[in-house]
């Protein structure tokens, strides 16, 4: 459908090409925005545009930050010696929220998928196996612990379980520990819901009572 406003139509299809956006919704946001105040349009774009300008990709973990390195890598109160791999930023977040683990991370950017080409080049391994065998102070003027243990915390899916295997084979002499997240029954739910997979984990990362 061709709005008589050029203006509407463009921000419905720029709109529809954000993820999960298709067309109706894309019309009912633009329409909603149409509706809205002046001031609060207008601060919703410098918004975005700020987002741009200002936000980026650490050099040492590539999660998203104003300051690089970010608050995370440099703060002398995490336990630098323990690093959690994850696929993207969004795992960071999720991770924090839970306030139980006060180490560092890795953002790997994505998971190995063959069928997609995507393979360790397209994705912050290498980054990771230097951050390993680095030496020297670091940020904030002190020597770098050692790296004693990686925690892999991948996705509960067929890209993310070939990522771990492949990264738990290839880290496994650089540390002394390599570690996944494990991974059981959601408190809440029923045991005959549970597919095989989660059985499996649940039972391998089972802990005494």
């Amino acid at each position: 459908m061709l709005y008589t406003s050029p203006a509407l139509e463009t921000l419905i299809e720029r709109l529809s090409r954000l993820p999960t956006i298709g067309r109706k919704t894309a019309q009912r946001l633009a329409l909603y925005l149409l509706k809205q105040p002046r001031e609060d349009v207008v601060a919703l774009a410098e918004a975005i545009g700020t987002l741009q300008q200002r936000v980026h990709t650490c050099s040492i973990c590539a999660n998203i930050t104003e300051e690089d390195p970010c608050p995370i890598c440099r703060d002398p109160r995490r336990d630098h010696s323990v690093i959690c791999v994850v696929e993207e930023p969004n795992d960071v977040l999720v991770i924090e929220r839970t306030n139980e683990f006060k180490g560092l991370y890795h953002v790997l950017g994505g998971s190995l998928s063959p069928l997609e080409g995507v393979g360790p080049e397209e994705l912050k391994v290498r980054e990771l196996l230097d951050r390993l065998r680095q030496d020297g102070p670091g940020t904030d003027g002190r020597e770098r612990p050692e790296v004693r243990e990686i925690i892999l915390a991948m996705d509960p899916n067929v890209e993310g379980e070939a990522t771990t295997l492949y990264l738990a084979k290839l880290l496994s002499p650089l540390v002394d520990r390599v570690s996944r997240i494990a991974r059981g029954i959601p408190i809440g739910s029923d045991l005959e819901y549970a597919d095989e997979a989660t059985l499996a984990r649940a039972l391998e990362g089972r802990t005494a009572v």
